[in-house]
């Protein structure tokens, strides 16, 4: 065994690996962008070295974690006698394994000679063809031109999936099913490609109808053993991105798991393989028409790729697959780290059998209300689960900043039990208490997903997603989310409508109240609108101020709305969303004898008091505060969020309530609406604004240009993703701020179309 690794990556996954090197009493080193200065990391490793420009400060990936004579001057200045790449970045890079082989080092990962030919898709698909491993039909050339793209695509059938040759992960993959389309996602999964591998070779193949993405782990040694750890199934994606892993797969039938896993020992020794990798496949799945039969025996499944490196899921596979007679879990990481160092396997493919059902979430940095865009920030406050049955592997802490510079997984929740049922319940309850203040994730749109009827009946393909965010949107939306309180609150106000006609002044109104319109509410709130009254009793009660010493409080400071000879006044609490309309909400004590009970007004405490939403019905609330938690109880439904504030000084609207419930969580800001009319005055008619943190990686337009609505104008990269910047409408760019690799903020300005009629003088701004 080694002395010293250097784990040359970040995030979860350095964490994972340098805690099974301290387990086996190997000493660890991390390396390190500026960025990731205090990442936990960094803290949890050794020693850590700095990567990066000595004579400034760059923390790109390019500059830092893919720099290979950077990583091996960090082994070499370390005294560490092996590199684990962890998964992406260098990975499966062969030129970096060549590299630390060359420098004397171990790269802790299969020879260079099979990482760069399952690298490279065509090849690889070839040499397991010869193999004996059904493959799917599609292009064949070596490095296909456009015009051999499109020939291909034409003989084998619509519609066809473009990938890149180089890469894995899902990136720069486009599903094409109309003919004149393809040329245009031709030329954008290869600037993709060339961006994210650095290769832009494509590869075209048929594309399976209703497919389920299902993977099989092997393990080899360097003495002739190799086995695989049966299969992973990873249907569930969102533009090809993995969200939910499992395994066993529901799917497969015992002849079918052998026949899959036969071929995918075969695929690792076509190419020499050592080391852990996985084989992925692609299975058509049953139609739900068909008769019972045709789940029985072998299954068709086809070759997609294999990837030369430890997956991201790999956990999955550790809780749910023992060894041998005592039913011992593997760590895979200890075993890359002893097949490197010359030990041959300890076990059989006979010793290996599935033992209960394991499930992974993966938690990033992305909103699912924006079209899953990529987000960012400080995370205020992290709580993650624990419980049986569960791990969490995460690269984040409480003051960690997620920028774009890097992949949006800030770490990944799996659930054990000892059935598929089990798993799910606990990974939904798991999700549910996961708390992520700071930053938006998809921690509880995942939650949701897991409650999917098809989901749960395990009907997957890798389809389902879209397809339901499509068709049935309201299954995966929160209920909590703001979204769904524009709707909540024309009803309430109807219903209020509707009461005030019949009832009278005396019955309707508010304890004191002296305004007959505020009709008392007749039904609960929808979740939606606690939500708004639990961000505005958490700023009001932050108005109260702490009493001195001896337990006394200034009446009047307090925000009871105390009037001399009057009922109290309302405090209005004005508040939005990012993506929604603004809202009031006006809170009021019931009595005036919170002014003379100052114990009553401590910080964190709140008498019972009125709420109103906008011109909804009013209703009787009570907040707490302890700690981390409001415990908000309206007409006598108490809920518990949790609670962060972001007084980053300089913030647009001043500090930024933070609320998270049942896994999700959403920013308030607090809304002036003379502030926002000015600039609404002076805004631009047609600017276009950053919708996420990223990168302009092209510009398509010139000051002064002519565009037609729906004409791309710029693409704007982050976390691996493109989004493209479309003309809202028929006009000449007026002015132009973005300019090809220029790092822009969310809502920065980039572009502004003048209708024709108003267009003036064009302006070009370089930043």
């Amino acid at each position: 065994m080694f002395d010293t690794v250097l784990v040359a990556n970040r995030g979860e996954i350095a964490l994972r690996v340098i805690r099974t090197l301290r387990r086996l009493g190997v000493r660890s080193v991390a390396v390190f962008s500026d960025a990731d200065a205090d990442a936990p990391h960094v803290r949890e490793a050794d020693v850590a070295v700095r990567l990066g420009p000595a004579d400034r400060s760059d923390s790109s990936a390019a500059e830092t974690y893919l720099r290979t004579e950077q990583i091996l001057a960090a082994a070499r200045r370390t005294g560490a006698q092996a590199v684990h790449p962890g998964y992406g970045f260098l990975a499966e890079n062969p030129g970096f394994a060549r590299a630390c082989a060359d420098a004397g080092l171990v790269f802790i990962g299969p020879p260079p000679g099979a990482v760069e030919l399952m690298g490279d898709k065509i090849n690889a698909k070839e040499a397991v063809r010869t193999a004996g491993v059904p493959v799917v039909p599609g292009s064949q050339a070596t490095a296909p031109t456009d015009e051999d793209l499109v020939a291909a695509a034409d003989e084998i059938g619509y519609p066809v999936l473009l990938k890149p040759s180089a890469g894995g992960g899902g990136k720069g993959m486009r599903l094409v099913r109309d003919p004149a389309e393809l040329p245009t996602e031709i030329a954008a999964a290869r600037r993709v490609a060339r961006t994210a591998f650095g290769d832009d070779t494509l590869l075209l193949e048929r594309w399976v109808d209703r497919p389920r993405h299902i993977e099989v782990q092997v393990l080899a040694d360097a003495h002739g053993t190799t086995v695989h750890l049966g299969e992973r199934e990873c249907s569930l994606q969102r533009r090809h991105q993995k969200l939910i892993e499992e395994a066993p797969s529901v799917l497969l039938n015992a002849e079918t798991r052998a026949a899959m896993g036969a071929a995918a020992v075969r695929a690792a020794e076509s190419c020499g393989y050592t080391g852990a990798g996985t084989v992925e496949f692609i299975v058509p799945g049953i139609d739900p028409d068909a008769p019972a039969s045709a789940a029985e025996g072998v299954r068709d499944f086809f070759f997609m790729e294999m990837n030369t490196r430890l997956q991201v899921e790999h956990p999955v596979t550790e809780l749910a697959v023992a060894v041998g007679p005592d039913a011992a879990r593997l760590d895979l990481v200890e075993w890359q780290l002893r097949v490197a160092s010359g030990e041959p396997l300890s076990f059989t493919q006979s010793d290996i059998s599935f033992l209960g059902h394991a499930i992974e979430a993966r938690i990033c940095a992305e909103d699912p209300e924006r079209d899953f865009l990529p987000t960012g920030g400080r995370i205020l406050t992290l709580d993650e689960p624990r419980g049986e049955g569960i791990r969490v592997d995460s690269g984040v802490a409480p003051g960690t900043v997620v920028t774009s510079a890097y992949d949006p997984m800030l770490a990944k929740v799996i659930a054990y039990g000892p059935d598929r049922p089990t798993a799910l319940r606990r990974l939904r309850a798991a999700l549910a208490d996961t708390r992520i203040l700071g930053v938006t994730t998809n921690t509880g749109f995942l939650r949701r997903l897991l409650a999917h009827p098809e989901v749960v009946a395990g009907r997957l393909d890798t389809g389902l997603v879209e397809q339901t965010a499509q068709q049935q949107p309201a299954l995966l939306v929160a209920p909590y989310s703001p979204s769904n309180a524009a709707a909540s609150s024309v009803a309430a106000a109807t219903s209020s409508a509707a009461t005030s006609d019949t009832a009278t002044p005396e019955a309707t109104a508010p304890t004191g109240a002296a305004d007959l319109d505020a009709v008392a509410a007749t039904e609960s709130p929808s979740p939606a609108h606690l939500l708004y009254f639990a961000a505005a009793l958490a700023r009001h009660l932050e108005l109260t101020p702490a009493a001195d010493p001896g337990g006394w409080t200034d009446p009047f400071s307090l925000p009871s709305g105390w009037r001399l000879g009057g009922t109290p006044a309302w405090t209005t609490h004005r508040l939005r969303t990012p993506g929604q309309d603004p809202v009031s909400v006006r809170i009021r004590s019931i009595t005036a004898g919170n002014v003379t009970h100052p114990t009553d007004n401590s910080p964190g405490s709140a008498r019972e008091v009125e709420l109103r939403l906008d011109a909804g019905p009013v209703h009787r609330a009570r907040a707490t505060l302890a700690a981390d938690r409001l415990h908000l109880t309206v007409d006598g439904l108490q809920t518990a969020f949790a609670l962060a504030t972001d007084a980053t000084p300089g913030l647009a609207g001043g500090p930024v309530t933070w609320l998270g419930v049942e896994g999700d969580a959403w920013p308030m800001h607090g809304y002036d609406p003379v502030v926002e009319s000015a600039a609404g005055a002076s805004a631009h008619h047609g600017a276009l604004t950053a919708p996420m943190p990223g990168t302009v990686t092209v510009v398509k337009t010139t000051a002064g240009e002519t565009v037609r609505k729906g004409q791309p104008l710029l693409v704007l990269e982050a976390m691996k993703m493109e989004h493209v910047i479309a003309a809202p409408h028929d006009g000449v760019v007026a002015e132009l701020r973005a300019t090809a690799g220029a790092t822009v903020a969310m809502e920065d300005l980039l572009v502004v179309v003048a209708p024709a009629e108003t267009a003036a003088e064009p302006v070009e701004v370089r930043s």
